[in-house]
């Protein structure tokens, strides 16, 4: 029990010095004896000898809780009431870490400041401007400014493996040197081509409805093994569809003009055996092979005039010339039920587009734009006849001579090397064909064959002088020239000039009935083409590499219809979203009725319609003209 101050203060003290004073019970509290002086300060100094008198410690200087016995302590200084304030805001000083503070602070903002600003404006001054156009030699871009970057891959236009004896060549032509501007040797195994992947190549993932066929082209269908490209054909269900095979593509990647490609390639399944369709072949940059509505009305035009093979089915509102109304009367065309000459939607990037419509360019001196399209030229499709292997080696024009049939007036319009000979299949109302059969090595094949690989390509001339030479098994097999280009009187149309395009490669394996029928009961799976290395040369002094070069520009064009370029279910360029079209107005053609002052269509064609005169008789047609 505790003893009540004298002071008269309320009972219970002796408890609360219990919890104050950790010395304990009835000892009493040890003053401070550092610094400041141990005096007590305030009005309970009577209180506390009076306290410390009765035997227990409740003093109200808490400096005499000290449980030190008074010896002194880190923190001291923190107490002390002869602080002069130094280093304090109060003091009017600046005190140390407040400054490391800021400052710390201050540089942390630099350096955002230099990231998101500075960097950039850094980056854009300093950054190599070279073009994507003119790579060559051991270097160069793809048409996206990229170059391959991956371990163990190309840096430039030119594979580093390639042998040195191949960086030229002589042309089987005129004898002129060559260089090589782009090669892939395809030696590192496992690549992958899916979208980004490649810096050059993209395999497409997509049906290729366009030629009906019964496969699934897949990016799991194509990859790199054993030092070549290898592209499979498989009894695989995909998408509602029996089989998968492979397609890659250079598109809006690597494209050039003129010059001289190649690939060695071993041919997939048997040479005996037929149904298997493998290509290698190539086409313009405003195209991309298996998204329709970027090749209606591009494909497979190579054109630069303007007349009525620019219009729709090749003629006129009210039918004219005659002869086109009749002038596809040839056996491929009976399975359309049609003796018409043509039925393409018309040149959609002609030479008669009407000013300020949609066209990529450039414009001629005149003001009118340059014909534009996407033209076709196929080094080999591989075909089985006679129980061997021949390849097909083509160019797919419009527009079309009458029955499908080169005029040639001045010379020559083909000539054959190897024992070949010309197709009888030379078109149909969608396409003309300039076609020869070619021999091929029976032993560079996949079965049946020895392993080995043999040379296919092409060396053309683009313009109106120009001309293509097709190479098979690495020798000349037929060559295409430029008198087969004329003008036809009776169809009415210009000379169509060998492809001026920008040219991308596409290699492909798949499987239809309309490439020939194929024999189900003998084919075995899977199938593989390979590829040990594509190549392509130019005449020294004029190459001319890249997707967008200045006379022929893509790049542009290609942005403003991203969506047309990258899905493969948009089928029309114009028409309504149900119909699979891309919803675009057709260029108004200035030869139509009311021209350029006609209105905006989304279908091809005249958006002004006329009555049509009657059709000629066919006699009257075909006096003016040898179907022979």
């Amino acid at each position: 029990m505790g003893r009540a101050p004298s002071s008269g203060r309320s009972t219970g003290v002796t408890s609360l010095s219990d919890k104050l004073n950790p010395r304990g019970n009835g000892l009493p509290a040890v003053s401070y004896n550092g610094t400041p002086s141990s005096t007590v300060v305030g009005s309970g100094n009577e209180y506390s000898k009076e306290s410390k008198a009765a035997g227990f410690a409740i003093d109200a200087n808490p400096y005499s809780w000290d449980t030190k016995d008074g010896q002194p302590e880190p923190d001291d200084y923190l107490h002390d009431p002869r602080d002069d304030g130094r280093g304090s805001f109060v003091s009017g000083g600046f005190p140390t870490r407040a400054l490391c503070n800021i400052g710390a602070l201050v540089i942390l903002g630099c350096g955002i400041l230099a990231l998101f600003a500075g960097y950039p404006i850094i980056s854009y001054f300093t950054r190599d401007n070279g073009g994507n156009k003119s790579g060559f030699n051991l270097g160069g871009t793809n048409a996206s400014g990229q170059i391959a970057s991956f371990s163990g891959m190309r840096t430039g236009l030119i594979d580093p493996d390639t042998p040195q004896d191949a960086l030229t060549r002589t042309s089987f032509v005129d004898g002129r040197k060559y260089n090589l501007v782009f090669s892939d040797e395809f030696n590192v195994d496992g690549r992958s081509f899916y979208p980004n992947d490649d810096p050059f190549w993209e395999a497409v993932d997509l049906h290729y409805w366009g030629t009906n066929n019964y496969e699934w082209y897949d990016p799991a269908g194509v990859t790199t093994a054993n030092g070549a490209l290898q592209l499979t054909l498989s009894e695989h269900p995909e998408h509602n569809l029996n089989f998968r095979g492979g397609m890659i593509q250079s598109w809006n990647k690597f494209c050039f003009t003129g010059g001289y490609v190649s690939a060695s390639v071993r041919l997939p399944g048997r040479a005996d055996v037929a149904g298997l369709w493998p290509a290698f072949w190539l086409m313009g940059n405003l195209g991309r092979a298996g998204y329709g509505a970027t090749l209606e009305g591009t494909w497979p035009y190579s054109y630069d005039s303007c007349d009525v093979g620019t219009l729709q089915n090749q003629t006129t509102v009210d039918g004219e010339p005659v002869a086109a109304q009749t002038g596809g009367a040839v056996g491929f065309n009976k399975k359309h039920g049609s003796n018409a000459l043509s039925f393409l939607t018309g040149q959609r990037l002609s030479a008669c587009t009407c000013p300020g419509d949609d066209h990529p360019g450039p414009k001629k001196a005149n003001g009118d734009y340059k014909g534009r399209a996407a033209p076709e030229i196929d080094v080999f499709e591989a075909q089985v006849g006679g129980g061997e292997m021949t390849v097909s080696q083509s160019g797919q024009w419009a527009p079309f001579n009458q029955y499908y049939k080169v005029t040639n007036t001045s010379g020559p319009a083909y000539e054959f090397f190897q024992g070949g000979h010309y197709n009888v299949y030379t078109g149909e109302l969608t396409q003309q064909s300039t076609s020869g059969v070619s021999n091929t090595p029976q032993q560079a094949v996949e079965k049946g064959g020895n392993g080995e690989f043999a040379e296919y390509g092409f060396e053309y001339q683009a313009g109106n002088n120009g001309y293509i030479e097709w190479v098979s098994g690495g020798k000349p097999s037929w060559r295409l020239n430029n008198e087969a280009m004329e003008p036809d009187p009776v169809a009415q149309i210009d000379r169509r000039p060998f492809p001026e395009e920008p040219l991308y490669i596409i290699f492909n394996l798949g499987i239809s009935q309309n490439f020939g029928n194929p024999v189900w009961d003998q084919l075995t799976w899977p199938n593989t083409m390979s590829v040990d290395w594509v190549r392509v040369y130019q005449p020294e002094g004029e190459e001319n590499v890249g997707c967008d070069p200045p006379d022929f520009p893509t790049k542009d064009y290609i942005n403003r219809h991203q969506a047309a370029y990258t899905n493969a279910n948009l089928t029309l360029w114009g028409a309504t979203a149900p119909e699979g079209g891309y919803q675009q107005n057709w260029p108004r053609n200035r030869l139509n009725p009311q021209g350029c002052n006609a209105p905006a269509s989304k279908y091809p064609g005249s958006p002004v319609q006329v009555k049509q005169k009657a059709p000629p008789r066919s006699s009257n047609v075909a006096s003016n003209w040898n179907k022979g």
